[in-house]
């Protein structure tokens, strides 16, 4: 399926500080771009932290160093944009620099950039359901499962051959983006083939 990557939605034009910078130019420097927080980078442009507004306001100190959240979450360009925006959630922040195959600052996201993802009108995600998922990726009919989503909550009613393609149904559907969740109502006709046997020990298994 085709999934819109963090390099999609992120600002390359980065305004970021050096460890030096000085606790009155960083907040200078975000009172003049507009911005609640920036990246801070080495000489060689590794992001060693994160500087916003609510670290300035919790103490006063004298260089970015010295008041920068460390070490910083970072994403790569090529990572999904869904997935960042679960990893902002999860760390609870609101910027990611994002950085290059060798950790050097190329831009920064925002959650308001990507609140994108996340904004898709119902009837678009319901087509990328039935088509990349149902179609795509599972090779069933477009028609398959009944898909109806509201504000992007995917509600998959219907019977498959398997439990495991209900399964992926549902993993691939929860990865479009602007799902925010799935309500599972599908049903298996026939389950798995068990295979009968002794169990099996595995290679790691010492005991």
């Amino acid at each position: 399926m085709k999934r819109l990557k963090v390099g999609g939605v992120m600002t390359d034009d980065v305004v970021s500080a050096v460890p030096d910078t000085s606790f009155r130019d960083v907040a200078k420097l975000l009172a003049e771009h507009d911005i609640s927080g920036l990246p801070v980078v080495d000489a060689d442009d590794h992001v060693v932290g994160v500087v916003s507004e609510s670290d300035l306001l919790a103490r006063r100190a004298l260089t970015a160093r010295d008041v920068m959240s460390a070490p910083a979450v970072t994403v790569h360009a090529q990572e999904a944009a869904a997935d960042a925006a679960r990893l902002m959630v999860r760390r609870g922040v609101e910027r990611l620099p994002v950085v290059d195959e060798e950790e050097r600052l190329v831009g920064i996201v925002t959650r308001r950039d990507l609140l994108r993802v996340f904004l898709r009108p119902d009837p678009e995600i319901r087509r990328r359901v039935r088509e990349e998922v149902l179609a795509d990726a599972l090779d069933l009919p477009a028609d398959a499962v009944d898909v109806h989503v509201l504000d992007g909550v995917v509600t998959l009613d219907g019977r498959v051959r398997l439990r495991s393609q209900a399964a992926m149904l549902r993993r691939l559907a929860e990865r479009v983006e602007g799902v925010v969740a799935v309500v599972d109502r599908l049903s298996a006709r026939d389950d798995e083939p068990r295979v009968e046997g002794p169990p099996t020990r595995s290679a790691y298994d010492f005991s």
